[in-house]
């Protein structure tokens, strides 16, 4: 099997986030089918991503991921890194990752995030 392109780690226990990635596992059948798009549950792993200083808490409050070279993507680089691979969305990272508007969309995301993270904890989804 060949090393993913992106292995992103989500919170299954996240019902939005659940959601939107089994959304983006559909559109990405093929690649994840073949090995090149791999998503991974954080509450199985909760000490995968120890290594780049990331805790489960940071992992259920923003998107993770690792590219092919083992880069750390977080947050709303992780979404523009999906769109990339997924077809017919390309034109989302494009809009929402250049260099003008991608600031934007980190913050934007961020305070998303942010919210969603306490509505999750206030209804104890963990």
């Amino acid at each position: 099997m060949p090393k993913p392109l992106l292995t992103v780690w989500y919170n299954t226990r996240c019902p939005v986030c659940d959601a939107g990635i089994n959304h983006q596992k559909r559109r990405l059948v093929e690649a994840v089918n073949a090995g090149y798009v791999e998503f991974r549950d954080v509450n199985f792993e909760p000490e995968a991503l120890c290594a780049f200083g990331a805790s489960i808490e940071d992992t259920r409050r923003r998107l993770h991921a690792t590219d092919a070279e083992g880069r750390l993507l977080v947050g709303a680089d992780v979404a523009i890194a999906v769109w990339r691979q997924t077809p017919g969305e390309g034109w989302l990272a494009a809009l929402f990752g250049n260099p003008a508007t991608q600031p934007f969309t980190r913050f934007a995301y961020d305070r998303f995030a942010d919210l969603l993270y306490a509505w999750n904890r206030r209804k104890g989804h963990w």
